[in-house]
């Protein structure tokens, strides 16, 4: 095997893992549907990934492609399967391909029964070619080509050709671009092939005693003797699109061109062109100009052609109707009385006689009644007469053919005539359109060709030389079979800004009728037809000369590929590469956008497109040109930051590590950037001659393939042109024009290449253009100083040129003098007497700032003119190496004593958690961007991420760290305020301080990059450590892992609140940024609904029950705090807080290692017995177990709970009313369900109070659901349930209670009273026959199969409003539901109330729904105002947990349907700058910027959803 020409390391053997990820029905994302492999000698592998949930990935996909099985060919429209590997659980899947061929391939997905579904588009992939130099056997970097294009005719015989081979070798080039060397035609252009199978003949010394065979051989063996020789490469023009007007071929097989008999809708642009040409014989005789000096001339001729050429040909009845034809037929089936076909009442039955003209017109256009007859004849349009008659009949009011006299006849034809010459209209108006824009342009290309500056200058004008060229070729075959009008060929040509993918030679185009096509009138267009069927010979015979073009170059260059049918060049390119498989392709193609560049790159194939420097009209564009082809930014961080060595987890054998690399974006087509091509001006006609240096040198330090044409580096003076030019290249001279030059600057593009020099930095100013190429790793670098030569340069100078913190190595430096605009000798071709001067080096002086120190280059303005070039060898010495070890690892020993909490600090902190415990010092700040979300690493990741992955060097953010360090200071000095509480960070800090303090001494170009790789080394460990101290189940899946980071994010120590009045101690925040703090952080709802997922799935489990015994001390009146507050002044205004309380200790004691013995846990009561408030210094004097708090809470409840919240009033909740504080709780004996609270107060999760005074909302709860709220219900069912089970298993002593009138009840009894009843009170039946078994008001019911809301609600009409908070109820009590009722509510819920994250928290159908939540609302709307609809039709996104618990519970739902809808959750918390899932959204899941961006119970309940699935796989 040939050796790589990277250098030899371990990772050499590493295969490669692009892994590219799917849209939601298999189709590639928009941006990625064409990717192209690099050539490596690593093994290659593909994998496609299909995401959890998406459509793909739960309906059992398969991925074809036509990319071969193993031993078979590449046949392009024969595909094959590949299996996904699903996982069974997350319903996510891949599938792996190994790459070992080039070529251009396609896939596509199938998925669901029988394969029924494909994905939306299919995808390419390019595997690029292995180019191998034979000097050295060694792999050629596809961007270290270095092509020069040579004209052969020009070269004499090939015999003699080895002169030129050594001068192109010396001037550094490794390809060779010929272009064609086929038997040219009569007007000698080397693109008019008259054979293509034959060499031309001046290539041979004695041409005619050298067969076709005998010349392809000779030609092969020079070609091979360059290669092996002088280490050249070899790759040729192939002309597909047309052949010479006067090639043999076309006498026998005129069906190989667009003819008058195959494609006759060319017929008028044939006439028009005859009588063009014709008329160019007459213009004397007429008394017009043959000879043309002004554009008064040239109006003359047009003037002629509008008024007598067009008239005369009347071209318009190759578009019309015949009207006078039609209305005879139509007199004589009148006369006749023919009523075949005849219905005139279907007509009056439509009153067609109320149209007017133009609606008669349009009506007989859309019934189709005029039909497109033979294109190409006149009158071609046909009439359907039963029809029309009998709708003029109709339109004339007569009912019958029968009933027409004979002035009723003439009536009718009138009628017809004058009907059908409406229906002509348009097409009588698009003709004279034709007749305008084809006069505009025959115009446009007489003055061109006749008078501009820049034209051909033809002549006089005669028919030999017409007045524009000839559109067609008519040959002359005296006899023949072939039918008539055969030998009448259109010639090919272009278009201005035409779709590349139409036909513009095809029956739907005008293009030549109307002159648009700028002819070559030497090259009939060839007609393919749809595929080889539709003109075999053709299709044979350029597959034959494709397959020998492709057995002799190592590339080919598909000459006007834009014009080039689409499928012609698939055929034939796959044809090429089943000769030479590592072909490499080059095209030119100008399709005027890059979106249709791209559609040609990645159908064919092209490895590279051809990018040509002398367009650029100035420096800066010129600038624009080498920043957009010349490399990655210098400081490009996605290589170095993505790419990840992993272990290998595929079922492809013997392989253990893979070097992932992730698809991130789709491809661009590589470039071969000219510094001059043979269609190019030269600089001498476009800018300055001096400027063909700094052109050149600017060209060779771009990263990617480079090019020129022979006699840019000799200074020729002109463009030649490649048809009339005849003589010959002069006897090669190296020391000539920038000979000597272009050999330095193409050794250094080969070494640059070679060595991995992929970055570039472009700086332009005035007539100044710097690049510095640097190597991504060492960062050893060149800088190229150019001083362009356009002729409208203004010379300002340049501003200091500065390199920082950097050595700076004199290479060369060269400026170019012209001594002469003319040539000595014009016999042969040769270029502008010059002489290169070499510059001395320029002063390096080393200086110093407030940024530090730096080498300022110093150039002598005087000697550095227009035309030179100056380049030094860069390098930041061994700063590299040092810091990028450094950067890049962090010893476990630094972050294996971080517990989570010391985590929270490290990663997390939002500006308010920052800024209590700091005493001021919030987030950071970038100007330009804003504020960071969080302070720890995860704030500065949220913003890198996208920096990394798009390599946006522009960012604010990079502008802000290349401008100071300030960044680099904060990262390491907030930990100091950190370490006295949390002495853990130490490592961490002082391993930060040690890389920032590297950092700070890069360059400030590198800056962000090195930044960004000591944040990004930073997080990944401490994230990695995180997830290690949680559960194994965590670590399943990545959504998994980020919602299990959630609970770290919000779980920290804040100064002014915790667990305990007097002890600072880690505590639950609600959400971020909104409950960070004080009393507002711990909502005691909201922990225990948080408990089961964020703490206990995860496994932290001490924390769980931390929060568990901190409630249990604060209980008071039955009830645990709403808010904790600490457990200082804790409010207890929460019905539903408790039962989500015992509900969590009823998790815990399941699912804790230690969980039995919780019931046996004492805690201190920070409360007396009696429930009066006192200070925490007169608190905690007794203590209880968690099984007696258990027991107390239902005692209490079965009591009746009723008092008044301590202080009530304005100092704890200023817009409650007086009655709002009052808290009542009893329970319904009859049903054994609590009912309680007031239309005043708001005890439940939907607890909006309305706060507006301008509404009259104030004190009036949005949602006060009084009465017993279904999932209360639910709750206590399951805490009476569990209890009964504990009591069984001898684990709760306790099996009654009191109720408030002194009776004992059994909890089996109060139990068995829930069950009895649930149903019955709760169930709105479907048929309403049904509604005497429920306890249902028909009256008030707006849906049927759904659970109430509440039961014995104030305002009963709540009671009937569809919520979903049955869902939380159903996941709890599963038993209290009939089984096919709860599928019913559930799918009906999934139909109504799901949104795309969250659960409406109302019926769409609800008069009260009110679905967008602004708490800023200043209106007068009772509803809205002051955001008093916060649960009134907003979404939360806890509550799609429950719901999704409960469908798979009830089997409404599958669990790939619910992977489906959970994707929207994958892709949320992905985006979320939070990196957590918000609290609610506004309608349809639109943004609610009042919510909480990360909010603890929506993670929470998706992890105990998936907790559900994977550890008790109670749903699978």
């Amino acid at each position: 095997m040939p050796k790589s020409a990277t250098k030899e390391n371990d990772q050499d053997a590493i295969p490669l893992l692009f892994t590219l990820t799917l849209a939601d029905d298999g189709a590639p994302t928009a941006d990625k549907k064409y990717i192209r492999i690099p050539p490596s000698y690593r093994m290659t592998l593909m994998r496609w990934i299909l995401q959890p949930g998406t459509l793909a990935a739960i309906n059992q996909a398969i991925l074809f492609t036509n990319y071969p099985e193993k031993d078979k060919p590449f046949e392009r429209h024969t595909f094959h399967a590949i299996k996904f590997n699903q996982d069974p659980q997350l319903l996510c899947a891949y599938c792996d391909l190994l790459l070992d061929r080039p070529g251009v391939y396609e896939y596509y997905v199938k998925y669901g029964p029988d394969l029924k579904n494909t994905s939306s588009s299919s995808g390419r992939w390019v595997v690029e070619p292995h180019i191998i130099t034979r000097s050295d056997d060694s792999l050629l970097p596809m961007d270290a080509l270095m092509i020069q294009s040579v004209v052969p005719k020009w070269m004499g015989p090939i015999s003699d050709w080895d002169r030129y081979f050594n001068f192109i070798q010396y001037a550094g080039y490794n390809m060779i671009h010929f272009v064609p060397m086929q038997q040219r035609g009569t007007s000698n252009s080397p693109y008019s092939i008259a054979d293509q199978l034959t060499f031309a003949d001046d290539l041979f010394d004695n041409p005619s005693s050298v067969s076709s065979e005998q010349r392809a051989t000779l030609v092969k063996k020079t070609l091979k003797h360059l290669e092996q020789t002088h280490g050249i490469l070899s790759l040729s023009d192939i002309v597909w699109n047309h052949t010479s007007n006067d090639s043999a071929f076309l006498l026998e097989h005129p069906e190989a061109g667009y003819n008058l008999h195959n494609s006759p809708h060319l017929v008028p642009a044939y006439e028009l062109d005859t009588a063009l040409v014709n008329l160019s014989g007459e213009l004397d005789h007429l008394g017009l100009k043959s000879t043309i000096e002004s554009e008064t001339d040239v109006n003359l001729i047009i003037d002629y052609i509008k008024h007598h050429t067009f008239p005369d040909l009347k071209l318009y009845e190759y578009k019309i109707l015949d009207v006078s034809k039609c209305v005879a037929l139509f007199e004589q089936r009148l006369i006749d009385k023919d009523a075949t076909g005849v219905n005139v009442k279907k007509y009056r039955d439509q009153q067609v006689h109320l149209l007017s003209l133009k609606q008669q017109a349009a009506f007989v256009i859309d019934k189709k009644w005029i039909s497109n007859g033979k294109p190409g004849t006149r009158f071609p349009k046909q009439l359907d007469l039963p029809s029309i008659i009998s709708f003029i009949l109709a339109v004339n009011q007569l009912d019958d053919i029968n009933e027409t006299s004979k002035h009723d006849i003439e009536q009718l034809s009138k009628s017809l005539q004058i009907l059908l010459d409406e229906c002509n209209l348009p097409w009588y108006k698009e003709y004279d359109q034709d007749v305008c824009i084809a006069l505009d342009n025959i115009k446009n290309r007489m003055i061109f060709t006749r008078l501009a500056d820049n034209g051909p200058h033809l002549g006089p004008i005669s028919k030999s030389n017409p007045l524009v060229e000839t559109y067609f070729t008519r040959l002359e075959q005296s006899k023949s079979s072939h039918p008539p009008g055969s030998f009448q060929l259109a010639n090919n040509g272009w278009i201005w800004n035409a779709d590349p993918l139409v036909d513009f030679a095809g029956p739907g185009s005008s293009a030549y009728l109307r002159r648009q096509v700028i002819i070559w009138g030497d090259c009939v267009k060839l007609r393919y037809g749809s595929g080889p069927e539709d003109n075999p010979w053709l299709w044979q015979h350029m597959t034959c000369y494709t397959k020998q073009v492709a057995s002799m170059f190592h590339g080919i260059r598909i000459d006007n590929c834009h014009s080039t049918p689409m499928h012609v060049a698939e055929y034939l390119l796959d044809a090429a590469r089943k000769i030479r498989p590592h072909l490499y392709v080059l095209a030119e193609l100008f399709t005027g956008s890059e979106e249709k560049d791209n559609v040609f790159v990645s159908r064919l194939g092209i490895h590279a497109l051809i990018r040509e420097a002398m367009q650029a009209w100035d420096t800066h564009e010129l600038s624009r040109l080498v920043h957009r082809h010349g490399g990655k930014p210098v400081g490009s961080m996605d290589e170095d930051m993505t790419w990840k060595l992993v272990t290998y987890d595929g079922e492809l054998k013997d392989i253990q590590y893979v070097q992932r690399i992730p698809v991130s974006h789709g491809s661009s087509p590589r470039a071969l950037f000219m510094d001059c091509t043979h269609d190019n001006e030269t600089p001498l006609q476009k800018r300055l001659a001096q400027d063909a240096l700094p052109n050149a040198a600017v060209v060779a330090f771009s990263d990617c393939s480079i090019g020129s044409v022979k006699g840019y580096d000799e200074l020729y003076p002109r463009l030649l042109d490649v048809v009339g030019e005849k003589r010959q290249y002069a006897e090669p001279d190296t020391g000539i024009g920038i000979v000597e030059i272009k050999h330095k600057l193409q050794l250094l593009h080969l070494q640059m290449s070679l060595q991995g020099y992929g970055e570039v930095h472009v700086h332009q100013e005035n007539d100044y253009l710097l690049v510095h190429r640097q190597h991504p790793g060492s960062q050893d670098g060149y800088l190229l100083i150019t001083r362009t030569a356009f002729s409208n340069n203004a010379s300002t100078g340049i501003s200091p040129i500065i390199l920082r913190k950097s050595q700076a190595e004199f290479v060369f430096g060269a400026s170019l003098k012209v001594d002469d605009l003319n040539v000595k000798n014009d016999a042969f071709l040769t270029g502008l007497p010059s002489h290169v001067d070499p510059l001395p080096a320029p002063a390096l002086v080393s200086k110093q700032d407030e940024k530090g120190e730096y080498i300022q280059v110093v150039l002598d303005d005087d000697k550095f003119t227009p035309g030179s070039i100056m380049i030094l060898k860069t390098s930041i010495g061994n700063l590299y190496e040092e810091t990028k070890r450094m950067v890049t690892q962090l010893d476990n020993d630094v972050i294996k004593g971080l517990n989570l909490v010391d985590i929270n600090v490290a990663l997390y902190r939002c500006e308010g958690e920052e800024m209590e415990y700091t005493g001021g010092d919030g987030v950071y700040e970038f100007p330009g961007y804003g504020k960071l979300v969080y302070a720890g690493l995860q704030g500065f990741m949220t913003v890198l991420e996208p920096i990394i992955i798009n390599n946006d060097l522009g960012h604010p953010v990079c502008d802000n760290l290349r401008q100071g360090k300030w960044a680099l200071e904060y990262v390491v000095h907030r930990l100091d305020k950190y370490l006295p509480q949390y002495p853990h960070l130490q490592g961490l800090r002082d391993w930060l301080d040690s890389r920032m303090e590297k950092v700070k001494d890069m360059p400030d170009f590198l800056v962000p990059k090195y930044f960004a790789m000591t944040i990004q080394t930073a997080y990944n460990k401490i994230y990695q450590h995180a997830l290690s101290l949680m559960s194994p189940l965590v670590q399943h899946d990545l959504f998994l892992q980020q919602l299990a980071m959630t609970s770290v994010q919000l779980l920290g120590q804040v100064p002014s609140t915790g667990l305990h009045p007097t002890e600072s101690n880690p505590s639950l925040a609600a959400g971020l940024p909104h409950f960070t703090n004080g009393p507002f952080r711990t909502w005691g709802r909201d922990v225990f609904i948080s408990l089961r997922g964020l703490l206990m799935v995860t496994g932290r489990f001490k924390e769980a029950k931390a929060h568990i015994l901190s409630f249990a001390g604060s209980l008071k009146h039955g009830l645990i705090p709403n808010l904790l507050d600490s457990v200082r002044q804790p409010r207890y205004n929460a019905r539903d807080a408790v039962w989500f309380f015992t509900q969590a200790i009823q998790d815990y004691y399941n699912m804790a290692p230690d969980g039995h013995d919780i019931l046996n846990e004492k805690v201190l009561r920070r409360f007396p017995k009696d429930d009066r408030f006192v200070p925490v210094e007169e608190g905690y004097q007794y203590t209880s177990t968690i099984g007696e708090i258990i027991q107390e809470i239902l005692e209490r409840h079965a009591q009746g709970i009723h008092f008044r919240e301590y202080n009530a009033g304005p100092a704890i909740d200023r817009q409650m009313s007086d009655e709002g504080f009052n808290i009542d709780i009893e329970v319904d004996w009859k049903t054994g369900l609590l009912v309680g609270g007031n239309a005043f107060n708001c005890g439940t999760w939907m607890d909006k109070m309305g706060e507006s005074e301008k509404a009259h909302n104030k004190g009036l709860p949005g949602t006060s659901r009084d009465g017993a709220p279904i999932e209360i219900s639910g709750l206590l069912k399951s805490t009476l349930r569990w209890i009964i089970e504990l009591e069984k298993a001898g684990r709760f002593k306790w099996t009654q209670v009191k109720a408030q009138d002194g009776k004992i009840i059994l909890y089996k009894d109060w139990n068995r009273l829930i069950q009895d009843n649930f149903e019955r009170v709760y169930y709105i039946p479907k048929d309403p026959a049904d509604d005497t078994k429920y306890d249902v008001d028909p009256r008030i019911v707006n849906r049927r199969t759904i659970y109430k809301d509440v039961w014995k609600a104030s305002k009963p009409y709540t009671e009937y409003q569809l919520r979903p908070n049955f869902c939380i109820a159903m996941v709890v009590a599963p038993e209290l539901f009939n089984k096919q009722h709860g599928q019913l509510a559930l799918q009906l819920a999934d139909t109504t109330i799901k949104g795309p994250l969250g659960m409406r928290t109302l019926d769409p159908s609800d008069l009260e729904y009110r679905p967008y939540y602004n708490n800023s609302d200043d209106s007068d709307d009772i509803k809205v105002a002051k955001g008093r609809n916060y649960h009134q039709g907003p979404e939360w996104l806890f509550c799609t947990g429950y719901f999704l618990r409960a469908c798979l519970l009830f089997n409404a739902l599958t669990p790939s349907q619910v992977a489906r809808i959970l994707c929207n959750h994958r892709d949320e918390i992905k985006k979320n700058p939070w990196r957590g899932l918000p609290e609610l959204t506004n309608k349809d899941g639109a943004p609610c910027w009042d919510s909480c961006f990360t909010q603890a119970w929506s993670s929470s309940t998706l992890l105990d959803l998936f907790y559900d699935m994977i550890e008790k796989k109670s749903f699978v």
